[in-house]
């Protein structure tokens, strides 16, 4: 059983689009054509083209391709400030907002054509951005899934609460956990293939499979091909072996 997984992508289309030609090249060598693509979610925020991202893989997934879209936590911080400028994601250290630098949420609303969105009033701001988000993207954004069990592999933007049944674990620790997942070195009954946390090269663990490779900061975007609780990372040269 082989599945696709892609990993923060954070406004990175560019590096999108080449990830995608890396797995149709692998898809070729390998006769795999029905294996679908996970995302792993962090779409928006950092780099230049959010929107490009976001509405690529609407598109993709409108058009019926086996693709699973999965959410992060900065794609919740979207859609909280879609739904409220003024809203806060529970999860996020007090003294920041989405609009903060680091977070990068300007950088998105500024690729759906909002002049200076740091800069100007919160409510003008919110404004212009639902005239120029789709009404489905929005919808779509929302409603993405927290995880995607497949054969030995499950697939999720932080982590798991190591202990915790699959179908109990919270949105918020799907999308933000870090210390109490990465440091635990039990099995969590299947490869947890997973992003969120930035590494310079993605890293097989033995119980879990880091693929950020910290794009959304000048870093690559790694894809990789999972069969089993095996990985490799897709290349021009071809699959290299992961842990």
């Amino acid at each position: 059983m082989q599945t696709y997984a892609i990993g923060d992508i954070h406004g990175q289309f560019n590096l999108l689009q080449h990830a995608f030609e890396l797995i149709e090249a692998d898809r070729a060598r390998e006769g795999s054509a029905e294996s679908p693509v996970v995302v792993l979610g962090d779409l928006c925020d950092r780099g230049p083209n959010s929107a490009g991202v976001i509405g690529h893989l609407y598109d993709r997934q409108a058009a019926g391709e086996n693709l699973i879209v999965l959410k992060g936590n900065h794609d919740r911080m979207f859609s909280i400030f879609l739904d409220d400028p003024f809203g806060r994601d529970p999860r996020l250290r007090a003294e920041f907002t989405w609009m903060h630098p680091r977070l990068g949420g300007p950088e998105t609303l500024a690729s759906y054509g909002i002049r200076e969105p740091a800069n100007r009033p919160t409510a003008q701001v919110h404004a212009e951005a639902l005239a120029a988000v789709p009404a489905a993207h929005r919808s779509w954004l929302a409603q993405l899934p927290g995880y995607h069990r497949r054969g030995d592999a499950i697939f999720v933007h932080a982590g798991l609460r190591p202990g915790v049944p699959l179908e109990t674990q919270t949105e918020d620790d799907l999308l933000w956990i870090r210390a109490d997942f990465l440091n635990d070195p039990r099995d969590h009954g299947a490869l947890v293939v997973h992003g969120h946390t930035a590494i310079d090269a993605p890293n097989h663990y033995g119980n879990r499979l880091n693929l950020d490779s910290s794009a959304g900061y000048g870093g690559p975007l790694s894809t990789a091909v999972i069969e089993g609780r095996k990985a490799w990372l897709l290349t021009e040269k071809g699959r290299v072996p992961l842990g």
